[in-house]
This record gives structure tokens, sequence and C-alpha cells, in this order.
């Protein structure tokens, strides 16, 4: 099976070794996305930040032909689980009709203090 990685040109990737995103045959895998904008910067609420990682992950998977409906499973990864509600919400604006298997946890941090959410996306064309 022909295998792709998608790269963003992030400094970090060559660093840690990992792509954004990687296709093999019909699954795809998106790393742990954060809301950072396109000037590399990460603002906002928890709101906010869910919405711009989720945007950044359809723009990934539309670089290889695929879209949000092909999204099966997430995994959110927040600083402060009280914030799961704003969340949830924004996560809620792109998947409610698609509802993919998800968690959502808390951890003591992200790799930034102002990275309030990070999200993994797995996905599935066939």
């Amino acid at each position: 099976m022909e295998r792709k990685n998608l790269s963003t040109g992030s400094k970090w990737e060559p660093i840690i070794g990992y792509s954004r995103l990687v296709k093999v045959g019909p699954q795809v895998f998106v790393s742990g996305t954060t809301g950072s904008g396109s000037d590399g910067k990460v603002t906002g609420d928890a709101y906010a930040q869910t919405k711009q990682a989720l945007k950044n992950i359809e723009a990934a998977l539309k670089q290889v032909g695929c879209a949000m409906k092909h999204v099966v499973r997430t995994r959110i990864y927040c600083a402060d689980i009280s914030q799961w509600e704003a969340i949830g919400k924004a996560h809620g604006e792109f998947f409610a009709e698609i509802r993919p298997a998800t968690a959502m946890v808390e951890v003591s941090k992200l790799i930034a203090p102002e990275m309030l959410v990070e999200i993994e996306a797995d996905a599935f064309v066939s």
C-alpha cells in the first residue's frame, strides 16, 4: 500500500520526527493539531482554539482528497476540562451530522502555556 506523509513545514516536524498527516491506503491519521493560525500563533479561548484546530485538520485532510465527513474518530486533549462545554460546542459544529467516535481528556499541560486544546483525527476513505 502506498504511504503518503504530509508536512506543514513546521520546524518541529523534523526535530520530533512526525508528519501532520499520514495516509496509508484508505486510512488517514492526523497528528495532534492545535488552534494555531496561519501566523503560527495560538490565541483565543478554548472554543476559538477548538474551532481553529478543526479548521487546520480540515485543511490537512483536503490536501489528500479527504473531508471532515470521512473522520471516524477524534481525540481531544484539553488543559482545563472545565471548558468541556465550549470545546464540545465547537466540535459539535463541525461534526453534528458526522458524529465520529471521540474522547475528551484533561492533560496537565500542552507544549505551550497558551495552548488550551489539541485534537487528533482518524479518517477512512474507501
